[in-house]
């Protein structure tokens, strides 16, 4: 089985500006550089026939290149038997005509080779932390990055990558990368 998932990657620029905010929560598990990602679609677990299709599917896009950019950061909360608690945090990627053009193709091409269709709300961000019950709060990071710009960075291609889940937490390799061309 193959974990899969597709993605933008930002350039090292704007990679360098969100590490540059990694700190001061304690508890939390920041992301390595090589982690961080917008993602258009989380696959999941697919055999190798499937991970094929997909590939060759994704290849079959076209879409021209697009700007993008960071604006603020925001926290992912999750409900449980004692209220909700934030599990993640993030810097927000306003949405755009042509991000959520691009995500429609990448979608249209997983049900294309019989994946399901996704069924969360598209909310495009960049995870930096993930956060457990014993991380610190959040607070004080959040409004000290709550202004948090980047960019913009010029988004010239996509990436199917393949998750490897460990004792370290994930490595995300890259599976095939796929050009925009206008």
């Amino acid at each position: 089985m193959h974990r899969l998932f597709v993605a933008i990657r930002p350039p090292d620029e704007i990679r360098d500006a969100l590490i540059d905010t990694m700190e001061a929560i304690e508890g939390a598990r920041w992301q390595h550089e090589e982690q961080l990602h917008l993602t258009l679609r989380f696959v999941g677990a697919v055999e190798r026939p499937a991970a094929n299709d997909l590939a060759d599917a994704l290849a079959e896009i076209e879409w021209p290149p697009f700007p993008l950019h960071i604006e603020g950061v925001g926290a992912f909360e999750r409900g449980g038997r004692h209220g909700s608690r934030p599990h993640a945090i993030w810097a927000r990627v306003p949405a755009s005509t042509a991000l959520e053009g691009l995500r429609q193709k990448v979608e249209r091409a997983c049900e294309s080779v019989g994946l399901p269709r996704e069924t969360r709300r598209f909310t495009p961000h960049i995870t930096l932390a993930r956060l457990g019950r014993s991380t610190g709060p959040i607070g004080g990071w959040l409004a000290a990055f709550g202004d948090l710009s980047a960019g913009p960075w010029q988004v010239r291609d996509f990436i199917l990558f393949e998750s490897h889940l460990g004792h370290e937490g994930a490595h995300y390799e890259p599976v095939a990368r796929y050009p925009l061309s206008a």
